[in-house]
């Protein structure tokens, strides 16, 4: 079996204002999975885009088994035998499963003609090999995202010459049954010898699936550790340049729980059965459950994202009617989507533009012209108020870090002044001291007497933070516990069992 390596020499890559990666030297080697760590904007995707030719260096080089290269564009490298899976997904919706697997590569018959049968039954083996319950020929627009993701991996597996393949935060988008497949294929990956990167920030599946972890910090390449060897406390240590010790005990939490702030009698949609609860001033309410237990349905209903079929809302003893998530806003009530790309940021956008889009009333004079010293005062505010790391207003949203661009949709949403903070899996995707930030954020606001809901797949983020637990299942809630009382088997067994 041949012995893959990949050597980085002296990468360096500037961007007006950002030095994104600073003499990064290290090697990867095949037969082993080496996880990438470090804080976001730490210079790991931008690594992985410079050696799959989305990016050229600014200076240094890289080595493929001792060769060195350099591509120009992605299909370069895909053609070298390197395969990157990004978060954001790459897949065109309206073609097939077969189709985006065998994408500008579907076989054909003596006659030129593409053979779909041949393409389908080649897809199928794949699928057989990950477990899926697909078809070949279902358009991946009707597909779950977790499945949308999976497809890409299938995708990037089966190219015979594949050499180097890196995942970014695979599995964000997965259950824990969809986590597991991706883990067997990466293993099989690993005894062909093939190079294997992974990035990702949840500790716990650094320590299942990787051998090796290179760890980065400001765009510098600090060192690789073997992951048995190297305790999490260790690793955040040399990632964020401090101890976090216990990131939950350290917090400064509101002990001033007030009166009933939100109460959500019984309502329903299309999406979610008759549901009710109570949230209080000062208060986090957790919301735990499984993917697809609906506790995105029923904030969607709350908000009027979906329309509702029954039940009331009641805020501050008001009944209000949200027909719309800008007629919420304006009663009070705003919620930070899960998926910061498709729902959250505005990519063509600026960090102002996107700070300042919901105030675009309150920012306008009395012929609707926007006030540019207002739209500028609210924008700066909004990143110092919350750290955003941005080297000016006027940058490009997407050219930052997944958690600076979440931290510009908190600060759009708290620039509304809400009384009630609705954040769905804030910290997903983003490192451990980006996610320290956002606790304290979290619980900072609490103090202020905002009412916040917290939804999050992180057991010990929702025991962790939350003053009460509501536990979803099946579209309904099935239970509900005191943080304080709340216990990781406890939430899993009312989210897999009910009552």
């Amino acid at each position: 079996m041949e012995q893959h390596i990949l050597e980085f020499q002296h990468i360096s890559k500037y961007f007006p204002g950002v030095k994104a990666l600073d003499d990064v030297s290290f090697q990867a080697y095949g037969g082993e999975v080496l996880a990438f760590l470090g804080e976001n904007g730490a210079g790991k995707s931008t690594l992985l885009k410079t050696l799959n030719g989305d990016y050229q260096p600014t200076s240094g080089t890289y080595l493929l088994d001792g060769e060195e290269k350099h591509f120009k564009t992605p299909h370069e490298a895909l053609e070298a035998g390197i395969s990157i899976i990004y978060q954001e997904r790459q897949i065109l919706l309206e073609l097939s499963v077969a189709e985006n697997i065998y994408l500008g590569r579907m076989p054909s018959n003596k006659f030129g003609v593409i053979d779909t049968r041949k393409a389908n039954q080649m897809a199928q083996e794949v699928i057989n090999e990950f477990g899926l319950a697909i078809k070949p020929t279902t358009k991946v627009k009707d597909l779950s995202i977790a499945y949308q993701q999976m497809v890409e991996i299938m995708k990037a597996c089966s190219r015979e010459n594949l050499k180097v393949i890196a995942f970014d935060e695979p599995t964000a988008s997965l259950s824990d049954d969809e986590i597991e497949v991706l883990f067997k294929v990466i293993q099989r990956l690993k005894k062909q010898g093939l190079i294997v990167i992974y990035v990702s920030h949840r500790m716990s599946e650094l320590e299942k699936i990787t051998d090796k972890v290179a760890i980065f910090k400001d765009g510098k390449y600090v060192a690789t550790k073997v992951t048995r060897e190297t305790s999490q406390p260790d690793l955040i240590k040399m990632m964020v340049g401090r101890d976090l010790g216990d990131i939950y005990k350290n917090l400064d939490r509101n002990k001033e729980i007030g009166d009933i702030l939100l109460d959500v009698r019984n309502v329903e949609s299309d999406y979610v059965k008759p549901t009710s609860f109570q949230l209080h001033k000062g208060e986090v309410l957790g919301f735990s459950g499984l993917v697809g237990a609906g506790r995105t349905e029923l904030m969607r209903a709350i908000i009027g994202a979906d329309k509702l079929k029954g039940g009331e809302i009641y805020l501050e003893g008001k009944k209000i009617v949200n027909r719309s998530p800008k007629e919420a806003m304006e009663h009070g009530i705003v919620m930070v989507p899960e998926d910061r790309k498709l729902q959250g940021i505005i990519s063509n956008l600026s960090v102002a533009g996107n700070i300042n889009i919901s105030l675009l009333d309150r920012n306008a004079g009395k012929f609707g012209v926007m006030d540019s010293k207002k739209e500028a005062k609210e924008a700066e505010d909004g990143i110092r108020e919350f750290n955003i790391k941005t080297p000016n207003p006027e940058k490009k949203i997407v050219e930052l870090s997944g958690g600076n661009q979440q931290k510009c949709i908190v600060a759009r949403g708290i620039a509304t002044h809400p009384k009630v903070l609705i954040l769905d899996e804030p910290t997903k995707g983003i490192d451990v001291g980006a996610k320290s930030e956002f606790y304290e954020m979290i619980c900072r606001f609490a103090k202020q007497g905002l009412g916040v809901i917290l939804i999050s797949s992180e057991l010990p983020e929702v025991i962790g933070l939350s003053d009460k637990i509501i536990v979803m299942r099946s579209l309904q809630k099935s239970g509900e516990v005191l943080g304080s009382e709340a216990t990781e088997d406890g939430l899993l067994s009312l989210g897999m069992m009910g009552d």
